[in-house]
């Protein structure tokens, strides 16, 4: 690496884990019910939504009473939106007069936005009007966020609650996320990035002339407002369709990094919180470690890949795919950033990586963005990884496995492997019928290894819940639509059906002791060890796929061919 970029990144994490540090222990007093005096001020908004909602805020649940109020929120959600989307042109702030959407993709894009996935397979600009934008994706970036949020919480009551069927109230948790942690946040962030020149307005497009000559009709829009939760949420859904390498969403060095930063603050942060929380921050340390190794090698990995001289690459510098005013570090780094966390922006286009870039994209998506992973998402998802990494330390200290003082049993391995391989089967199931079948050759822009990547990225996108597009792959078809559609809305859920069973199977069990005889769970042994089941799944689930496309085009790129 250059040493302008070694420099770069060092500061990024730098700010990345000196802001996720303090912002989680926010966090934790936030979902204590002990609310910071400098947000104070919103509790009574608080205690008015709950009236006005006929919530009891005292009330605890069991996990499937949780698990059904989660449901039922989320499935509000999707039909709200799934009807602007329908409807948008018989509805407001439609300046440019849009159709609504057809039904396979007003299907597809309302279960995008509702698992926080928000995999886009129609182009924002020339699609969706300002009120489908704001009140429909934005207001569900804001929804779906805060359910993966509150699935933090289902994890500490389970380890924290002692022979207790309960395991917490899902609107409290919710509401709570909304008011103090994404709606200050995202309306101090949309200011900055206002300032950074990202357009938020509700104009009529603007026709211009460009210097040619040539006329050009610019596409205007509340972006800021939906830039900002769609990081801070690891939503990731763009306003405009080439997402944040748009001029118009992301227009400066500076609008970069905040969004980058603010990719990966709540996942950095969430695990600090879950320390807290347990009264033990050495395990968010130690859990944080794991994250922070596995996205240093990967991104060292990634840059290696990216820079280095390729016959096939004119001077060895890839610019294919990237914007010149960000250039080809900030793009691997958002590459890394946004496929480690449950995002999905993008600010170049991943089908120009390296093949071996593009591979570290694939595994982030593979093994179930846990690195560092999304709002609530990626935490519960590597919550499902120390389950599996306490039960292998169990067998090798030769007793019965414990985490944090709750028995690890048959029931909850079940559960975290189903978690687990449940969208790792969508994945390459996905892959592998539409590697031989036309419902998914017609729509690869590419060929061979590269073409198979095409197909292997989509579907690991959309059952991970990321979003993001490796490009060229065009997926606005009505069976693709529908399949992927089902795709993420299996990848979600049942992944936090896993969770959260697990979580209420721990609440209702005793707590053990620590002895001498425990594996501890907050040292560097620990972090080592989940590392290496972490890195074992992926390989072992994914090892065979990612063979045939991305390591196959990176020898095959080696002599001279190209896709």
């Amino acid at each position: 690496m250059q040493t302008e970029t070694i420099f770069y990144n060092i500061f990024f994490f730098i700010v990345l884990f000196s802001l996720g540090y303090p912002f989680g222990l926010f966090m934790a007093r936030v979902f204590e019910g002990d609310i910071p005096k400098r947000v104070s001020w919103i509790k009574p908004l608080e205690k008015i939504i709950y009236g006005f909602s006929g919530i009891n805020a005292e009330a605890k649940y069991s996990a499937s009473t949780y698990l059904l109020h989660l449901l039922i929120y989320n499935a509000f959600g999707f039909l709200l939106l799934f009807l602007i989307l329908l409807f948008q042109g018989h509805l407001p702030l439609n300046p440019q007069g849009f159709a609504g959407l057809d039904l396979p993709l007003a299907f597809n894009t309302a279960i995008s936005f509702t698992t926080n996935t928000n995999w886009q397979a129609y182009s924002g600009e020339v699609s969706l009007s300002y009120f489908s934008q704001m009140v429909g994706l934005t207001t569900q970036n804001f929804l779906s966020a805060s359910t993966g949020l509150a699935i933090i919480m289902v994890i500490v009551n389970g380890l924290r609650n002692k022979l207790d069927k309960t395991i917490g109230n899902f609107w409290v948790d919710m509401v709570r996320m909304n008011l103090y942690v994404l709606l200050p946040l995202s309306f101090i962030l949309a200011l900055i990035l206002v300032g950074q020149g990202v357009i938020q307005n509700l104009a009529p497009y603007v026709k211009a002339v460009t210097l040619e000559g040539v006329d050009q009709l610019l596409p205007m829009g509340p972006a800021a407002s939906q830039v900002a939760i769609k990081q801070l949420g690891t939503n990731g859904g763009g306003f405009f369709g080439v997402n944040s390498a748009h001029p118009f969403e992301n227009p400066t060095p500076f609008s970069n990094f905040l969004q980058l930063l603010s990719i990966l603050l709540i996942p950095v942060a969430q695990v600090f919180a879950f320390g807290k929380l347990m009264k033990d921050e050495k395990q968010g340390f130690s859990i944080v470690a794991a994250m922070a190794v596995l996205f240093t090698a990967l991104l060292v990995v990634s840059h290696w890949s990216e820079v280095s001289t390729i016959p096939t690459w004119a001077n060895g510098v890839p610019m294919e795919g990237k914007e010149q005013r960000i250039g080809v570090n900030e793009s691997v780094l958002w590459s890394v950033a946004t496929t480690a966390a449950s995002n999905g922006s993008v600010n170049s286009m991943h089908s120009s990586l390296s093949p071996l870039a593009g591979l570290v994209a694939l595994f982030n998506m593979m093994t179930g963005e846990v690195i560092f992973g999304g709002a609530g998402a990626g935490f519960y998802g590597m919550f499902l990884y120390v389950i599996l990494t306490v039960f292998i330390a169990g067998l090798m200290v030769g007793r019965s496995p414990e985490y944090l003082g709750k028995k690890i049993e048959a029931y909850e391995i079940k559960l975290a492997i189903i978690g687990i391989l449940v969208p790792s089967a969508l994945v390459l199931l996905g892959a592998g019928l539409g590697a031989v079948s036309s419902w998914a050759l017609t729509s690869t822009s590419h060929k061979g290894p590269h073409g198979l990547s095409e197909i292997l990225y989509t579907f690991a996108s959309t059952a991970g819940n990321n979003g993001s597009a490796f490009g060229g792959f065009n997926a606005n078809t009505p069976l693709l639509n529908v399949l992927l559609g089902v795709t993420m809305l299996i990848g979600r859920f049942v992944v936090i059906y896993a969770v959260v069973m697990i979580s209420g199977s721990l609440a209702q069990k005793k707590y053990t002791p620590i002895t001498a005889g425990t594996f501890p769970t907050n040292t560097y042994i620990f972090s080592v060890l989940l590392i290496g089941v972490v890195l074992i799944v992926g390989a072992l689930t994914f090892f065979p796929a990612l063979t045939l496309g991305p390591i196959a085009e990176h020898f095959l790129l080696l002599k001279g061919h190209t896709f």
